[in-house]
């Protein structure tokens, strides 16, 4: 019995898709080239079922964008990583981007695939490895054309010899990632011969055994991320062009002396430092700073008001910082005050430039302790440039909205132009 035949007006339309397919590949190929490479390689790679003339058409791409990022609704590794070594088997083009998410049981690829890559010209690589933490293979230093590398969860290997560098890098992100033992000098040679660097972020970088200090030379830094549980040992010298930095050292430095290292950052327009942590010994409460940060503009502090360290770092920070126009202070940890610092001990600490250019300032989290209203009557005080004050609560505040508006009201402002915004609870940090 033969099957039945479709309507004619499903055929008619099929015809029509298919003769518009067909005009479509008739235009230049460069704009065709275009039109594959912004819809997305498993997009472009669908269009080989459009027509016979396009069966092969997205082999012939000039350069390549994989991307096989981890979708919410995905269980481990995202879906069709196998088709991985079949799209580098049929595609000959250039490999732009290398974008992909992989498990275990994948993991085990991507020594063939950094031999490809290599060859292929590979610019941006990010790689993020899930239940698992792999040692990567020493092939990914022969990706010399890197202009972008992105590494979450894995083991860095040993150096090759002759190791020449990452010549274009501007963008090295390294995020859960472990170093081999007393490996601190392999990190600090490949910042030192990717000359070209531009955003440098360290976070939770794992370099088992006692560290030594070791130097970060980048003389095209401009943005620096730094969050780690340690101190391992870095000293920022050549950083000249760094425009800003975020700086979270949990522990802060150890026995050295934090002041001092931030003196490698006086040159920056912003900051964002965590100082909410006491530091491990009374050498190490930042009560003074051998530079001035002349350029800053906008500083963000995670801080409370709780305790003499972090009360003290954050009017050194202030007096170091005479053209700071932007401020803003998150509270963390500062739920209980353990030290009283009234409105005489806080003016104590400032000199006639602290806020002198001040103009914005938010306060998100505040539990409107005694110490924390003290430090906006100062700023009201002080700040003859203030145009407004943004306040919010935490979850626990010591008194209630009227209240705390009220007292902030009677606040005397040295600018007639500062406006007192109070918007309550703080949903979101």
């Amino acid at each position: 019995m033969l099957a039945p035949r479709r309507p004619y007006w499903k055929r008619r339309a099929t015809v029509v898709a298919m003769a518009e397919a067909d005009a479509l590949i008739s235009l230049p190929t460069d704009v065709l080239d275009e039109i594959l490479t912004r819809i997305g390689l498993r997009d472009a790679v669908r269009t080989s079922a459009l027509s016979r003339a396009w069966r092969h058409r997205w082999e012939a791409l000039p350069s390549l964008d994989i991307y096989f990022p981890r979708l919410e609704e995905d269980e481990g590794a995202p879906k069709g990583l196998g088709a991985i070594d079949g799209i580098l088997l049929r595609c000959p083009g250039r490999v732009r981007r290398f974008y992909v998410y992989l498990d275990e049981l994948h993991a085990g690829r991507i020594h063939d695939w950094f031999l490809v890559l290599s060859r292929r010209g590979v610019e941006t690589l990010d790689l993020s490895f899930i239940d698992c933490l792999p040692a990567l293979p020493s092939s990914i230093f022969s990706c010399s054309r890197l202009t972008s590398l992105d590494l979450f969860a894995c083991v860095i290997p040993h150096l090759p010899p002759g190791f020449q560098g990452f010549p274009e890098l501007r963008k090295f992100t390294l995020i859960n990632v472990r170093l081999h033992e007393n490996r601190e000098y392999q990190l600090e040679e490949i910042i030192a011969t990717s000359r070209s660097l531009e955003e440098l972020t360290l976070w939770d970088v794992d370099i088992p055994g006692e560290f030594t200090e070791w130097v970060v030379q980048a003389p095209n830094l401009r943005y620096l991320k730094i969050f780690s549980a340690q101190d391992y040992g870095w000293n920022f010298v050549e950083v000249p062009l760094l425009d800003s930095a975020v700086i979270d050292i949990w522990d802060y430095l150890g026995d050295r002396d934090f002041s001092k290292f931030l003196t490698s950052f006086a040159s920056i327009t912003k900051l964002v430092l965590y100082t909410f942590n006491s530091p491990i010994n009374g050498a190490n409460i930042l009560e003074t700073l051998s530079c001035t940060f002349v350029k800053l503009k906008n500083m963000r502090l995670y801080t409370h008001f709780c305790e003499l360290p972090s009360i003290l770092s954050t009017f050194c920070l202030l007096r170091n910082a005479p053209n700071l126009e932007r401020l803003k202070i998150l509270i963390y940890n500062g739920e209980e005050q353990n030290f009283e610092a009234d409105r005489e001990f806080q003016s104590a600490q400032c000199t006639n430039c602290t806020c002198a250019n001040l103009q914005f300032v938010k306060m998100s989290g505040i539990h409107c302790h005694s110490n924390e209203m003290s430090f906006i009557e100062l700023i009201l005080s002080k700040a003859r440039l203030l145009r407004t004050l943004s306040i919010s609560h935490g979850e626990r505040c010591s008194m209630s909205n009227e209240g705390a508006v009220k007292k902030l009201l009677n606040y005397k402002k040295a600018s007639t132009h500062a406006e007192i915004l109070f918007k309550g609870k703080l949903e979101d940090y």
